[in-house]
């Protein structure tokens, strides 16, 4: 590990061993999107970030990162900040996996923003199907008029996003979900499908939120209203950022990559919610 790495580290270290739990937080972001911040400190300190959007309010629109199926990486990483400010989407998340990718260091990594990157499974962006399922991945629906449904093509492949695997089906967790507390992303959906849950858990930032697991995860997405839900990709790629009130992103959680707190990670694909201000 080079010098200005240890000195980054050590210095990162040292900000999180003293960093306090925010408070718990309620509040309507935009039109049909609210916002909870879930603190809890058992089984372990945690800070979970909540967004639910009615999928029904006029003028809600979704937006997958869109890819070009005809090159051999068919996308350009970007951070989660960065899509939110090319797309002009007022919600976005972290999407699936992706390759490459490595992270050796503060600096030995890849991708960098701009580098070409392809998701891991099956992706498509307004009608433009640019990846295909590697290992039956699961898969989210949206359709044409951003109605959403899991592992069902409602209205054809019109924007679609993968996960690695289903966390809650029916209103339960299944049962062979455990490892270890981790980062977080996942999305769900309640009982009417006219609800979607977008959700980040912080992680690997002792004594402020050390991570959840899938067992712990699914729980928790049960606990506030989801029946249906999917694992999105985690770790130092769980990210969720909004549009604040001068129109530039503002990001929410406290995302860990390379190990520095509040790094994000350029990565693949993108779940992006286009929403109206409050009047």
């Amino acid at each position: 590990i080079g010098i200005i790495s240890l000195v980054i580290l050590c210095a990162g270290g040292y900000w999180v061993s003293r960093r306090i739990q925010p408070s718990p937080k309620q509040k309507m972001l935009f039109q049909g999107v609210e916002y909870i911040r879930d603190v809890r400190s058992s089984p372990r300190p945690m800070v979970i970030h909540i967004i639910t959007v009615d999928l029904q309010v006029k003028g809600t629109r979704i937006q997958i990162t869109p890819g070009d199926p005809d090159a051999e990486l068919p996308l350009e990483a970007r951070t989660t900040s960065e899509f939110l400010d090319d797309f002009g989407v007022q919600v976005a998340i972290n999407g699936d996996g992706f390759t490459p990718w490595h992270s050796r260091g503060f600096f030995d990594y890849y991708p960098h923003s701009g580098d070409r990157v392809d998701v891991i499974g099956f992706a498509a962006s307004e009608g433009v199907v640019y990846s295909q399922e590697t290992d039956r991945e699961p898969r989210l629906y949206f359709s044409p008029i951003h109605r959403a449904r899991f592992n069902y093509p409602i209205g054809g492949e019109h924007n679609v996003i993968s996960g690695n695997l289903m966390l809650v089906k029916n209103g339960k967790a299944r049962r062979e979900l455990d490892d270890s507390p981790d980062p977080r992303t996942a999305v769900a959906l309640d009982q009417s499908n006219h609800r979607l849950m977008l959700l980040v858990i912080d992680g690997r930032q002792p004594g402020y939120s050390e991570g959840a697991t899938l067992n712990e995860l699914a729980e928790i997405i049960i606990s506030h209203g989801g029946y249906t839900a999917m694992n999105l990709d985690g770790g130092g790629s769980s990210t969720m950022v909004v549009e604040s009130n001068l129109g530039n992103a503002n990001i929410l959680n406290s995302p860990i990559n390379n190990r520095i707190p509040g790094r994000e990670r350029p990565i693949g694909n993108h779940l992006g919610i286009y929403a109206k201000p409050l009047p």
